[in-house]
């Protein structure tokens, strides 16, 4: 891995690098105005951040006893956030190479435009990653996320997935930062499970952790043979030599293959913005969930009408339920259903009280807020209560859909996916300063940093330059791949599409492939996951004896 890092784009060991007449200028220096402009917008994110949570704190009227948890606050953010900047300049080169090395734009412009359309990314997703991303997490972390436990948990993640991610960055390796923080998730899950006594495997939700896996499988491969497709497809159809040849010195394409390299690589960092943005805006709200409940454990900008209609479908909800609870069971008490749930949803082991466990939770959530009128009208005492029981209720309604053990007839599935959708509406929800918050730190992270990277998928991964007609075919479909996925709520690697990409153009031209980048591109993908578990795993044990 270090030869990769060490030996220079022309030296002897790297014969088919580009010769220098075609290499992009890649050293020049931002203007002072651009340097001004991005401390301005530095600082102004990290104010409007401290603005507007002073502000919601406020609103909230939640008590003020001590600072400690503040100060946990402050810290964990700026955590959260410089974990969304290191992913920025990490992964920019997977939108920018192509256009730099095919002189379609020039590198400081191309890392702006990049940064700024990774920004609109972030503003505009959907949050299914994000929450996606925690359902990964142990359950009794996340009932617990304000405790010393909690914070242990998110600081280990986070400062795991920021070590791998600055150290393959170093060595000019494009690794995963989706494959990296899922890592350091799961090292959390399997070292809690070992601290109480319990099998490692126990410490996972290993159903989603397989989905995830499969879209992270799946993903370079997509890239690598829908490239190759794509390519020779344009051969067949499009007979313009130039499109096939590299660029003669540092000439632009012609201008239609410019725009759609232009338009790609647009359409890469509005893709990756939306999709990798949001696995920071989950942890972020997991670390405000956990240090002030009452501002942001419940949706206290849910309407009155939507409250009215919450209650009336959680005691519907409720009535179903029972109607499919097995009569000679005793009643439950509230305390004991939460228990029922919580175990289900840790083992996924099904048994004849999970569904009266069901019934009884809907039956309390929808009875407190109806007494107190409104989500923002409960309690400071209540919040975390009545939050932790709609997360259970949640996430035991998702697994006994997913196992279909409760065998419900369509009306009672009606009413309980119904009442599941209530609940994620109440609980699952992203404030617009958060998103914001995190789009600044993507994309002003993308315009860092972003060299190194971007010469080893420039110049390192085939043997010869870029063609246009390579990187239009690359791009094109990791814009598409990533598009997909964060539609249906899976995060995968930009990285991993974009450089699979370059890689299957190489192949299907018939250029070929610098093998000992390709084996350092494996090893780090092979070592990003137990890397990470490591790391997470022995910082969380480490925290939970200093919290």
């Amino acid at each position: 891995m270090n030869t990769l890092a060490a030996s220079p784009p022309d030296s002897p060991e790297m014969p088919a690098a580009p010769r220098a007449a075609h290499r992009p200028q890649l050293d020049a220096k931002p203007s002072a105005i651009t340097l001004i402009t991005f401390v301005g917008l530095l600082a102004a994110g990290l104010l409007f951040t401290a603005w507007s949570l002073v502000g919601d704190v406020a609103a909230s009227g939640a008590p003020v006893t001590t600072w400690v948890p503040y100060i946990l606050l402050g810290v964990a953010l700026l955590i959260a956030l410089g974990f969304e900047f290191v992913n920025g300049f990490h992964d920019t080169a997977n939108a920018v190479a192509t256009v730099i090395y095919t002189h379609s734009l020039p590198p400081n412009f191309a890392v702006v435009w990049s940064g700024f359309f990774n920004f609109l990314g972030v503003l505009v997703s959907s949050g299914a990653v994000a929450f996606g991303i925690i359902a990964l997490l142990p359950v009794e972390l996340i009932l617990q996320v304000g405790s010393g436990a909690g914070f242990a948990m998110v600081f280990a993640l986070l400062i795991a997935a920021i070590i791998w991610n600055l150290g393959t960055w170093w060595l000019g390796l494009p690794a995963s930062s989706s494959h990296t923080l899922i890592g350091s998730i799961i090292g959390v899950g399997v070292a809690n499970a070992l601290m109480h006594g319990r099998d490692g495997t126990s410490g996972v939700d290993w159903a989603q952790a397989t989905k995830v896996g499969y879209s992270l499988l799946l993903s370079p491969l997509v890239g690598f043979g829908c490239a190759a497709l794509l390519l020779l497809a344009l051969r067949a159809f499009v007979k313009n030599r130039a499109l096939y040849e590299e660029p003669k010195g540092s000439t632009p394409p012609p201008w239609w293959i410019r725009g759609l390299l232009i338009l790609t690589c647009t359409g890469v960092s509005f893709a990756h913005g939306s999709n990798d943005g949001q696995k920071g805006m989950g942890l972020i709200m997991l670390i405000l969930v956990g240090t002030v409940p009452m501002a942001y454990a419940l949706n206290r900008a849910m309407p009155a009408n939507e409250t009215v209609k919450f209650v009336a479908v959680a005691e519907m909800t409720q009535n179903a339920l029972n109607r499919k609870a097995p009569t000679a069971l005793p009643a439950l008490e509230p305390a004991a259903a939460r228990d029922t749930l919580s175990t289900y949803v840790r083992t996924r082991e099904f048994n004849d009280r999970v569904v009266p466990a069901l019934a009884v939770t809907a039956g309390s959530i929808g009875q407190q807020v109806r007494q107190h009128g409104s989500l923002a009208a409960v309690p400071a005492e209540a919040v975390a209560n009545v939050r932790n029981d709609m997360y259970l209720a949640s996430e035991a309604i998702r697994h006994l859909d997913k196992s279909g053990a409760a065998k419900f007839d369509d009306e009672t599935k009606l009413r309980v996916d119904t009442f599941r959708q209530e609940l994620d509406s109440a609980t699952r929800f992203i404030p617009l300063w958060v998103k914001i918050a995190v789009a600044i730190a993507l994309g002003l992270g993308t315009m860092i940093g972003w060299k190194r990277i971007v010469v080893t998928v420039g110049e390192k991964i085939g043997k010869t330059h870029l063609s246009y007609a390579q990187g239009a075919s690359a791009e094109l479909v990791a814009m598409c791949t990533i598009g997909a996925a964060d539609m249906y709520g899976l995060p995968v690697s930009t990285t991993h599409v974009l450089s699979s990409g370059v890689a299957g153009t190489m192949t299907a031209s018939g250029s070929g492939l610098q093998m000992s980048t390709l084996r350092n591109l494996a090893l780090a993908w092979v070592l990003t996951l137990p890397v990470a578990m490591l790391l997470s795993g022995s910082l969380y044990w480490l925290f939970t004896r200093l919290f």
